[in-house]
């Protein structure tokens, strides 16, 4: 997948980096050259310097082939033009924007942009929210290992479902949802939305087979 990543900075960077590590192109935009000197060595993206809500810039980034876009840069206006640029320009479905006030936001949740909060922030979120396979993430291990808590991206096919469906007996438990930035406990008819970000309790040693499950396009009618 190619990935826009605007803002050069210790935590854009560290994405830039690590994406490319995993395969993917990626196109970084910033406003000082130098920021690029914060990138390794070799590294093989593409390097572009200007503001990141400038359409020509993001065409010469790849914008058009782009799959995800992170808006990384310090300041939190900023980010949330280049968002919506990608969002509503661009038709760009995996975005992010990193945002230091967390009450703007839950602000911008609500209208449809997935944002981080500095008291949140890893890079491992940004990269949950951006890449298709998001299945690494562990958000607590219990001493003996038996059992984690994952935060995973309800996927596409099973919007319209009960959340509690995604629940297996002896494997998973449902336990939190984040919808439009506000949190909560599921209720037993709580139907899943796209966008909603699920909290899930696993056996330690059955998260593989946890992702396969929420892979699979449910049957219709089963619960």
């Amino acid at each position: 997948m190619h990935v826009v990543v605007v803002g050069c900075g210790r935590v854009g960077s560290g994405l830039a980096a690590t994406l490319e590590n995993q395969g993917h192109s990626v196109a970084v935009i910033d406003r000082r050259a130098q920021a690029f000197r914060r990138l390794p060595d070799g590294f093989g993206g593409r390097k572009i310097v200007g503001v990141g809500f400038d359409r020509a810039r993001l065409d010469e980034a790849g914008i058009a082939e782009a799959g995800a876009l992170a808006a990384v840069t310090n300041g939190d206006n900023s980010n949330i033009v280049v968002a919506r640029v990608a969002r509503e320009a661009f038709q760009i479905d995996r975005v992010v924007a990193r945002i230091y006030d967390a009450r703007r936001a839950a602000i911008y949740e609500r209208l449809g942009i997935p944002t981080v909060a500095t008291v949140q922030w890893t890079t491992e979120r940004v990269l949950r929210r951006i890449l298709p396979d998001s299945s690494q993430g562990v958000e607590w291990i219990d001493p003996t290992a038996k059992v984690c808590l994952v935060e995973r991206a309800v996927p596409g096919h099973w919007a319209g479902r009960r959340l509690l469906d995604l629940e297996v007996d002896g494997l998973s438990r449902v336990v939190g949802v984040t919808r439009l930035g506000e949190t909560q406990v599921p209720s037993d008819a709580l139907i899943g939305q796209d966008g909603d970000m699920v909290f899930l309790s696993v056996a330690g040693d059955r998260i593989e087979e946890l992702d396969d499950h929420l892979a699979r396009v449910p049957e219709k009618g089963a619960h």
